[in-house]
């Protein structure tokens, strides 16, 4: 590809169903401000949450009721932007989106203080005897159980309020990476320019030809390099807020803060980080493995997602999606057919490349909407791996949605990387057993490293990297953008070792080209996550347990019903100790050990 397709140029079959939100930009207008004019309906509620269990289950009613159309009313432009970031009208829609959540979050920030100056035993009578309010039986427990963190009715009307200016520092992020900040293109061994924009950046770094991956990896780290110091101060006031934010609610540090209210303990975090850095070996020889596998002298960090064979399988979109249906098959028919369906007929996914296009790819979605997909397919098995991946995702939020009320059906982040992983486990499984050539075993592993180098080694790396930020912040050690460099570097020094020729400079700005340090402490996730996917794929993948598969179709449609490490230890998992990392180590140790013998 010498350029890069506009937006309106893509065909349409590649693109979300966005008609199926909203079939205009008027009628997302009309809805917007028929959901302003709703919320003037909350004031009738404050203090009255006490009277009575019916008007107290009336008030949850309207606050899901409201919420949800909120939510809607955000996702239509934050996934539109997404895929065409060059839309001037969607950023004024998507500004208006935001202010309308602030002033929701502002509006119904009353009800847990209320709620929390009720007699305790008061309150868990109301809903064992009111049927209305059994379902927020877990809902109301987790409540009480954070009872100390939560502030003043005054108080948490201003944080509600401050959500949304507060939340903006991720999109001025978003704004330079995505839209404002351009990148020289890559350069071949033919001395041909090919275009880096976000949406090639993926498969220019796997290109067969070197210098197209190295230009393509230094260029896009320049840019990022040339504008260090605006993203090291939006990424540091994002820090400040966590810090301030969790001192506010009586928390003992920023991570304590975003593990508590889904009653994660700290141990499970520092487990993840222990686990990975006795691992650290297995990676230095993984470079070293896949070094000689490429017939390199030296190894470089743009070398990391070179292509393993010349002769990977081409795929169409389609046929991508029935190898992930066949591999999928376990689950059942109704897993499949619904899978299938999403893909081939009511258009989930958004893989068209395009300009002005998001790096990357997720699963996003609202609770009345279908569960989308953003990506760029580029019909190799590695994006093969991807749409799996954000398909487990999505098939998650389906059951989801499809099982449980509106207040439980965002589950956290702890386990959003479960089911995405686990696709990727089964039908990696099945693709490797039903082909034994050795060009499609190579490409399969090329595949699974590309996903396991990222998940396994990147996230805890950045993981490692915010604890430390965090820490210097919550003790009030200087922190400038040559420190956060510095910092990024050592921990890839550490994991690189001596079998990678590293370019410091680049790799210490890898910090500022992950926009998911903005969700803080959400990367140690996505290593826990794989693991916990591993784990569940393997017992399913061995066929002795039965229930292996019910339980985890049931842990599929559980949503925030049961706390995360709850709902993975009856989908068959305990996550409180490092044996599911350890045991992902052993499918990483047993890749590596597939390819030496390979090569």
């Amino acid at each position: 590809m010498t350029t890069v397709p506009a937006r309106a140029d893509v065909p349409v079959e590649a693109t979300w169903n966005h008609e199926s939100v909203f079939p205009s930009f008027a009628a997302w207008r009309e809805e917007y401000q028929a959901v302003s004019a709703a919320l003037g309906d909350i004031d009738a509620y404050k203090g009255t949450l006490s009277d009575n269990p019916a008007r107290l289950a009336a008030w949850f009613d309207l606050r899901s009721s409201i919420g949800r159309r909120v939510w809607t009313l955000y996702f239509y432009p934050a996934m539109w932007q997404a895929c065409d970031g060059k839309h001037e009208e969607i950023k004024g829609m998507l500004g208006q989106a935001q202010g309308l959540a602030g002033q929701f979050m502002a509006a119904v920030s009353f009800d847990d203080p209320e709620l929390l100056a009720m007699d305790e035993d008061a309150l868990l009578a109301w809903v064992s005897q009111e049927d209305n309010l059994e379902q927020y039986q877990h809902a109301i427990d987790n409540l009480l159980r954070t009872k100390r963190h939560v502030l003043s009715a005054e108080v948490e009307a201003v944080l509600g309020l401050l959500s949304d200016p507060l939340g903006r520092v991720e999109s001025i992020r978003g704004a330079l990476t995505d839209m404002d900040m351009s990148f020289a293109p890559a350069v071949n061994s033919a001395g041909e320019e090919l275009p880096l924009v976000q949406s090639t950046r993926d498969k220019l770094l796997s290109s067969v030809d070197r210098e197209a991956r190295k230009t393509a990896w230094t260029n896009y780290a320049d840019s990022f390099l040339k504008y260090g110091n605006t993203l090291a101060t939006t990424y540091l006031a994002s820090v400040k807020r966590n810090v301030v934010m969790a001192r506010l609610r009586g928390y003992d540090s920023a991570l304590h803060s975003k593990l508590a209210p889904n009653n994660i303990p700290v141990e499970v975090f520092h487990n993840l980080i222990d686990t990975y850095k006795r691992h650290i070996p297995t990676w230095q020889r993984y470079w070293d493995v896949r070094r000689r596998a490429l017939g390199c002298e030296t190894i470089h960090p743009w070398d990391l997602w070179a292509p393993l064979t010349t002769n990977d399988p081409e795929l169409t979109f389609a046929e991508a999606v029935e190898m992930i249906a066949a591999g999928m098959a376990p689950l059942g028919d109704d897993y499949v057919s619904t899978l299938r369906r999403g893909c081939l007929q009511e258009r989930w996914v958004d893989y068209a490349i395009n300009d002005g296009k998001s790096e990357g790819a997720f699963s996003f979605g609202a609770y009345d909407s279908h569960p989308f997909i953003m990506m760029s397919f580029d019909g190799n098995l590695s994006s093969m791996g991807t749409l799996a991946h954000e398909l487990g995702h999505s098939m998650h939020s389906y059951y989801t949605r499809a099982h449980q009320p509106f207040h439980y059906s965002h589950y956290s982040m702890f386990v959003a990387e479960v089911a995405s992983n686990f696709n990727q486990a089964m039908v990696r499984a099945h693709l490797f057993a039903g082909n034994d050539d050795r060009d499609f075993q190579l490409a399969l592993i090329q595949e699974a490293m590309d996903n396991i180098h990222r998940y396994f080694f990147i996230m805890p790396t950045l993981a490692r990297f915010e604890l430390e930020v965090h820490s210097r912040m919550e003790n009030d050690e200087p922190l400038t953008p040559d420190t956060l460099n510095e910092i990024m570097s050592d921990f890839y020094a550490e994991g690189y070792g001596e079998t990678m020729t590293d370019d410091r400079r680049r790799t210490g700005i890898t910090w500022a080209q992950f926009g998911h340090l903005y969700e803080p402490f959400y990367t140690f996730q996505y290593a826990t996550g794989i693991s916990a996917a591993h784990a569940l794929a393997n017992a399913i993948l061995a066929g002795d347990d039965a229930d292996a598969v019910p339980r985890y179709l049931a842990f599929l449609r559980a949503g925030s019903a049961a706390y995360p490490i709850d709902a993975l230890a009856a989908a068959g998992v305990n996550m409180s100790t490092p044996q599911a990392v350890e045991e992902t180590f052993k499918v990483l140790e047993g890749l590596v050990d597939r390819l030496e013998g390979l090569i």
